[in-house]
């Protein structure tokens, strides 16, 4: 009774102890990680299609978003498709990778769609990227990936929009941030200036407490 027994999480018991014989237990059907949403298309000839057909990105295209997807796709992606998204990377010049198409490719035809699919997967010599990055930095190297296209085409430089601070957070719209803390999205719609306010009132509250208490005290001396 002062010690109670210990279980290894994988290690094999009788059946009449734990189901399966282990003490670690599968989640509920259905259980998702937190910070982590399904993706609804398939590993498939068929998944890419309906992908590059249908799929859109939901990021904001701003200057920001853009900064940031250029500096994640200069660490994941230009040692490979290069700088200019031309296929002209390090390893292709070293014949390390050969037959990267560039992006403007008129065989590939890439979009929105495809290029999120392909990071998410992987595809021929390209590993997923799934791990590596969340949600919302996919869809901002995707936003860079179609500047780059846009660029080898010579079309001209997209129009930023603005953000509207009054829209939902992406959380909301349902993109997973794995990097941010359920409590900071709790905490978004909090009001400052309330807080400070009602900081101020408790602090007020405890200074009349201590002079009361101070000439309770001043009181119980002179009688």
């Amino acid at each position: 009774m002062y010690k109670s027994p210990s279980y290894e999480t994988y290690v094999g018991y009788d059946n009449s102890i734990f189901k399966d014989g282990q003490e670690a237990k599968l989640p509920v059907e259905g259980t998702i990680s937190r910070g982590w949403l399904p993706y609804e298309y398939e590993d498939t000839n068929e998944g890419y299609a309906q992908a590059k057909a249908n799929l859109k990105n939901p990021v904001p295209y701003t200057e920001a978003n853009l900064n940031k997807g250029k500096e994640l796709y200069t660490i994941y992606c230009a040692i490979c498709h290069g700088d200019k998204g031309d296929g002209k990377g390090t390893l292709a010049e070293r014949e390390k990778i050969l037959g990267i198409p560039a992006y403007n490719d008129p065989g590939r035809a890439i979009t929105e769609g495809s290029v999120y699919h392909v990071m998410y997967y992987g595809i021929n010599n390209m590993g997923s990227y799934a791990a590596q990055t969340n949600e919302v930095e996919r869809w901002q190297i995707d936003h860079y990936v179609i500047d780059l296209k846009r660029q080898l085409n010579g079309e001209p430089k997209r129009e930023f929009v603005k953000e509207n601070t009054d829209e939902p957070s992406f959380m909301a719209k349902g993109i997973a941030l794995r990097d941010q803390s359920v409590e900071a999205i709790e905490e978004e719609g909090h009001d400052p200036v309330e807080v400070e306010g009602q900081e101020g009132e408790e602090h007020s509250d405890m200074n009349a407490n201590t002079e009361n208490h101070s000439e309770a005290e001043q009181t119980s001396e002179e009688n």
